[in-house]
């Protein structure tokens, strides 16, 4: 058997006295990260035994509520796009495309060209 290796992905949470995030960052050492500033993190781990999915969703109180629509919509669109390559299966994948375009359109968050 070969010779496994770790890596290391970290979060770090500033709160205010409520608890509330005021300050995110994250590092990833083998992806040349260092304490990079973010003002929203979501986070999905699947647990094979309890069949669910367990998520941390956090974002910081300054977050804009229109830069919350584009984060939601860019991830809904990779999660399309991860669901693909981890499926192969391209009519689902058309079908969230498509709800992925409904979205942006009723946030009017595609420009006018």
């Amino acid at each position: 058997m070969g010779k496994t290796m770790k890596s290391k992905i970290e979060l770090n949470v500033e709160l205010d006295e409520n608890r509330v995030p005021e300050k995110l960052s994250w590092s990833a050492q083998d992806g040349g990260v260092k304490e990079e500033e973010a003002k929203a993190v979501m986070l999905s781990v699947w647990d094979s035994n309890a069949q669910e999915t367990l998520r941390i969703d956090l974002w910081t109180k300054d977050m804009p509520v229109d830069e919350m629509k584009l984060f939601f919509h860019q991830t809904l669109v990779t999660m399309s796009d991860t669901f693909m390559r981890a499926t192969q299966d391209e009519k689902m994948t058309a079908t969230m495309k498509d709800f992925c375009d409904y979205f942006a359109e009723k946030l009017e968050l595609k420009k006018n060209k």
